[in-house]
């Protein structure tokens, strides 16, 4: 594990644009990474510490406005995960986020069942992002219901590519998965005013 004093000054160099001390391309990537995801904040922050293995290497970074994320990436430079980990949950399983910010949840099925209904509400500019194990062949079933005004969808692979672009959530989606691992539904509102919405997932 690295420090975050070894590459703070290297990232906070690298996330501004300028010459970088050296990292690794793994840190490269989830920079990059979080710079395309994390909105004004995500453009300028810290590597947290870095944890390396030959199965992929788990890097901590925390935007310039506090919000820690999870980066798992590759030594090819490609991404298999970036969650934001500071999610808040109204302790009734409900997922809520603030405005420009990326909560995150695992989502879980009860023993024999298929499918799993969550709630949650997002302010202007928020995302959630609802994490989900699956293996290649296996259907994905998505349904996001706003209670009040419109939400958006997209849908990503384990290996970060898009399954299905940006989608309003009048679409429902069903359809084939073509990779193992944790697919990632990230739900954004991208209106004026709070949303509260029903989020309802099936993997058979």
């Amino acid at each position: 594990m690295k420090n975050s004093t070894l590459h703070l000054a290297a990232v906070l160099l690298a996330m501004s644009g300028a010459p970088a001390l050296a990292m690794t391309d793994e840190e490269d990537a989830c920079i990059d990474e979080l710079r395309r995801v994390g909105g004004p904040d995500g453009q300028s922050g810290i590597i947290e510490s870095s944890e390396f293995s030959e199965a992929g290497t788990l890097v901590m970074l925390r935007d310039a406005g506090g919000s820690l994320y999870r980066c798992i990436a590759y030594k090819d430079g490609s991404i298999g995960e970036m969650t934001a980990v500071d999610a808040m949950d109204d302790g009734d399983g409900a997922l809520s986020a603030e405005a420009g910010t990326t909560a995150s949840q695992r989502v879980q099925f009860d023993a024999g069942a298929t499918g799993a209904e969550l709630t949650g509400s997002l302010a202007p500019g928020a995302s959630a992002q609802y994490l989900m194990g699956a293996k290649n062949e296996q259907f994905l079933y998505v349904r996001v219901a706003p209670k009040n005004g419109a939400l958006d969808y997209v849908i990503r692979n384990p290996d970060g590519s898009e399954l299905l672009g940006l989608m309003t959530a009048d679409q429902e989606y069903r359809g084939q998965l073509w990779q193992t691992g944790d697919h990632i539904v990230e739900v954004i509102n991208r209106g004026a005013s709070n949303v509260d919405y029903n989020a309802i997932f099936g993997i058979e």
